[in-house]
């Protein structure tokens, strides 16, 4: 009898307590001006803001969570993350009933979640930097591939404009030398081989190698000689040490691709020179062999005119 009675006074207690709070509140809304009113406003914006991001962050949280692994990891966990698996599943039983409890966490277990939501970011972070360097150490290799063969092809060019455009010309007749044009390209095909066969022969190479640092990291596996963090964190260190000694070669290869770059533009102005300074030889040279032909000629005429002129001076004296 006592235990029904309670039910309907505790009942009836509660909703005079919510009607009580209501008029109160309205009261409250009432005599508070519109600035507080907006200020409160803001303070409910800020604080539902708020609740929203813990939401977020507690859902992503549970959400990496495998539901099979949940009881075996209980045991193990530590009290934080058994109190996050309690609230889940305490929220997932209060959804099936007719009334819902409101839990909390505590402060040590939302800075727990969000310093575990925050390393899983980093991690994400890092990832996503280690791809993108990837990507973007495949554009500069290309691009530099790009600019070597781009070089390569300028070279060919002034080479093939050099000795074939202008200094395969017949000077009498103005034509190429066919003979010039076939030797020229026989030597860059002798030179394409030969780079060839270099490549192919540093390919092979290189394969053994893959294949021997393939073997040796099987026999360790197999010995048991696997690295621990400690040596991976070492790796990683080292391997930062050269990627700096490889970044500050790099910028002094672009330097000296600079100075190059420069030396052969000098190199090139003073070819063109030297070119012109040639075909001015040249024209000098059959402009002075000419002069001489006339010249040769004149002595000849002159030799005949003075004997011409000694048989006419034997006749007026006889």
């Amino acid at each position: 009898m006592t235990s029904t009675g309670e039910g309907p006074s505790a009942t009836g207690s509660s909703s005079i307590s919510a009607n009580t709070s209501q008029i109160s509140l309205a009261d409250q809304f009432a005599r508070s001006t519109e600035e507080e009113i907006q200020f409160a406003l803001d303070e409910i914006r800020n604080e539902n803001d708020k609740l929203e991001k813990e939401t977020a962050i507690l859902t992503k949280y549970l959400k990496r969570v495998d539901p099979k692994d949940i009881q075996t990891q209980i045991k193990e966990a530590s009290p934080v993350q058994q109190d996050v698996v309690r609230v889940h599943k305490r929220r997932s039983r209060s959804r099936t009933g007719s009334t819902e409890r409101l839990l909390k966490l505590t402060t040590e277990q939302k800075c727990d979640i969000a310093q575990r939501e925050h390393d899983e970011l980093r991690e994400e972070i890092n990832k996503f930097k280690h791809e993108t360097e990837k990507i973007l150490d495949t554009y500069r290799a290309t691009r530099e591939e790009a600019e070597i063969r781009l070089a390569e092809m300028k070279k060919s060019s002034y080479e093939f404009n050099r000795d074939i455009v202008l200094g395969a010309k017949n000077l009498r007749t103005g034509r190429v030398v066919a003979e010039r044009v076939t030797r020229y390209f026989e030597d860059k095909m002798r030179s394409r081989k030969a780079l060839i066969e270099k490549l192919r022969l540093k390919n092979s190479t290189l394969k053994v190698q893959k294949k021997k640092l393939q073997l040796q990291l099987k026999q360790k596996e197999e010995m048991g000689e696997v690295l621990h963090e400690v040596d991976f964190k070492q790796l990683r260190i080292e391997n930062n040490q050269y990627l700096e000694k490889i970044d500050e070669r790099n910028q002094e290869l672009l330097k000296l691709k600079h100075s190059s770059g420069n030396t052969l533009q000098v190199l090139n102005t003073y070819k063109k020179k030297l070119n012109n300074l040639t075909m001015e030889s040249n024209r000098l040279k059959l402009e002075i062999s000419q002069r001489n032909e006339l010249l040769t000629k004149i002595d000849k005429e002159t030799e005949l005119v003075e004997k011409e002129r000694e048989k006419l001076r034997a006749l007026t004296l006889i």
